[in-house]
């Protein structure tokens, strides 16, 4: 049996601690800032994407990994006898699938096995780690993508907002929604379902409430965890936040409580103080 190699798009947002504790490669995605390009998570960090945004009031825009970069990452694996398992950020969210595929097709199509998570930042990685998890079993590479694939819709992943700014730059809410959200306090959360990002439950009050509403909503709407792990992924959120949520978690038998800070993509969308908690659940849904 082959050797196997995890790779994934920048887009899962896993620290390089995680990558090297799970043999995770990450392919950067371009950020497109003022007319220059830089490589997601390795020349540029959210920090800069917020201070750009507060100096110009623009958003940054994202292009896609190419085919050719797949090709020229995953080559020298390939040439050593690895296969290769790859996660991408949703195909309804962007290319990288679609290249990824192409990809995969022209250089080794029984050898890389190339997997659309329908998800984002660490929603994807979830998958990612789930994989290793399966190497450390023993599996072959094309069972292992399998399982991934048919664990696929079994990924909750949601983030709850301080403010809608960002989401009204981008066009995803009205003027009037964002200044109805700012005058009652509302805090809106968003869930990814079906591989698209859409609302989900509004809160009101200060954010640390309403965080702990958030959190302690989720695990009663999606009480079958697996209990793994469950990640927290957040954007320049306060440390007490973090703590709290932490706290909430800890009373439930996670093997792992991984804190992650989200990267370029949920930072673009969601801005600054946004607060994710992201795990695998197998049950039924609501």
């Amino acid at each position: 049996m082959n050797k196997i190699k995890i790779f994934g798009d920048s887009t899962l947002d896993l620290s390089a601690e995680l990558c090297e504790k799970y043999g995770v490669t990450l392919i950067p995605l371009t950020v497109l800032i003022g007319g220059t390009s830089y490589k997601d998570g390795v020349e540029i960090q959210p920090q800069q994407i917020f201070e750009y945004v507060d100096k110009t009031g623009e958003l940054p825009k994202t292009a896609a990994v190419n085919s050719e970069i797949y090709k020229e990452t995953w080559g020298p694996y390939l040439n050593e006898g690895y296969d290769i398992i790859h996660f991408n950020i949703s195909s309804d969210m962007s290319t990288c699938y679609q290249s990824a595929c192409i990809a995969a097709k022209e250089i080794a199509p029984d050898h890389v096995f190339v997997i659309d998570t329908a998800n984002l930042s660490t929603g994807s990685a979830l998958l990612a780690l789930y994989a290793a998890d399966l190497i450390q079993q023993g599996l072959p590479a094309k069972e292992i993508a399998e399982k991934c694939q048919k664990r696929v819709p079994s990924v909750q992943a949601s983030f709850i907002l301080d403010r809608l700014n960002y989401l009204h730059k981008g066009g995803r809410c009205s003027s009037i929604a964002l200044l109805a959200a700012s005058a009652l306090s509302i805090k809106p959360s968003i869930r990814v379902k079906g591989g698209k990002m859409g609302a989900s439950k509004k809160y009101i009050g200060k954010f640390l409430s309403c965080t702990e509403k958030y959190v302690k909503d989720l695990l009663v709407d999606f009480s079958t965890p697996d209990y793994t792990r469950v990640f927290i992924t957040h954007t320049s959120v306060p440390a007490e936040v973090v703590a709290r949520i932490k706290e909430i978690l800890s009373a439930y038998p996670f093997k792992e409580i991984l804190d992650t800070n989200a990267g370029c993509t949920i930072s673009s969308h969601c801005g600054p103080c946004c607060i994710g908690v992201l795990f695998i659940n197998d049950g039924d849904q609501k």
